[in-house]
């Protein structure tokens, strides 16, 4: 029997024989298997700016792959498509991306909570559009305390019944600047004194050239006083009278901007034409919805002024109207007293 011949470059054919030099089955495919094996397994591809993918701007996405123990508390860096990764403890921030695609990082210990790199840093104060950084401060300190504040001393709204008044001729800058002028000319606006004022008192305040206003509106001025007085003693108050109107609450319009703010209204207009009927003069509606502005019975901060709350806060300590005795009320409590005596023994 002759024996098996192999030709030049031909593959090796299992034979199942239990003798000889010739490969059994069962290892040639144990081999082919561990062969299998160890090609399998290849070394993981390092990742450059040439292999990420590219944005529809052109830049490399920054790919991090972190197999970091949770316990691990060492500290290292590595770059990666152009970012610098630094790892903290068990956590990997993305400090530095030279396309500017990353957001600065947070690095946070373990343990220890997370603090910002860049703290919150408040803004400028928002006003009303009506004042502007280049505004003057007089400007400015008269909107944030007194404009809107709620009113309830009778000499205080007769002083912005008057300023209110001079709008028709002055600018609120022109009347604040001289609101000292103001006030000694009108004798600290006390409704009583300015109603004496008579023909000789008005004619030297001209001849000093100490006025502000026209003659008209001087005159106006004082016949208003002579007409306060008297509401004083029909409501007890020029401030009862002027908050019944609101139902001793101010009006709160909510506007977001400037140009919504009316010039007058039909509130205003119902006020002024009872001034007016009382012998007031000068009281138009649109004089009447400044001194309202200003004296608090409407509260026209826009709603994105830090004002317009606090003017909202201001009126429940406010709410409370004062009540001063008429003349009625006083000669019926002398009356009360006086019998009140005659009965005691």
């Amino acid at each position: 029997m002759s024996a098996a011949t192999e030709s030049p470059g031909s593959e090796t054919r299992s034979i199942l024989a239990p003798t000889g030099n010739r490969v059994r089955v069962g290892e040639e495919q144990r081999m082919k298997r561990d062969m299998l094996s160890k090609n399998s397994v290849e070394k993981p591809k390092r990742v450059t700016s040439q292999t990420l993918p590219k944005r529809s701007g052109g830049a490399a996405v920054a790919v991090v792959l972190s197999n970091v123990s949770a316990d691990s508390s060492s500290d290292s860096s590595s770059s990666c498509g152009g970012s610098t990764v630094k790892s903290v403890g068990s956590k990997r921030r993305i400090v530095k991306n030279s396309n500017g695609f990353v957001k600065p990082a947070k690095i946070v210990p373990n343990g220890v909570e997370a603090l910002a790199l860049s703290p919150m840093v408040p803004g400028p104060v928002k006003r009303c559009d009506w004042i502007t950084p280049n505004s003057e401060p007089l400007y400015t300190s008269f909107h944030d305390e007194e404009w809107g504040v709620p009113v309830h001393d009778d000499k205080k709204l007769f002083e912005l019944l008057v300023l209110s008044q001079a709008l028709a001729e002055l600018t609120w800058l022109a009347i604040l600047s001289k609101r000292e002028t103001f006030r000694k000319l009108f004798d600290e606006f006390d409704p009583s004194s300015v109603a004496k004022f008579d023909e000789k008192k008005l004619l030297s305040m001209k001849m000093n050239g100490n006025t502000l206003l026209s003659e008209p509106k001087l005159r106006a001025i004082v016949e208003n006083a002579k007409q306060l007085l008297k509401i004083q003693q029909e409501f007890g108050s020029f401030s009862n009278y002027c908050w019944r109107f609101v139902n001793h609450k101010p009006l709160k319009n909510g506007f977001r901007y400037s140009r919504q703010v009316p010039a007058k209204t039909p509130k205003s207009e119902l006020i002024s034409k009872d001034l007016m009927r009382r012998g007031f003069c000068c009281v138009g509606p649109t004089i009447v919805y400044s001194f309202m502005q200003v004296a608090g019975l409407v509260n026209d901060h826009l709603t994105t002024c830090f004002r317009y709350d606090e003017c909202s806060t201001d009126v429940k300590k406010n709410s409370t109207p004062r009540l001063e005795k008429t003349e009625v009320t006083r000669k019926a409590e002398t009356m009360i007293c006086t019998v009140n005596e005659s009965k005691t023994p």
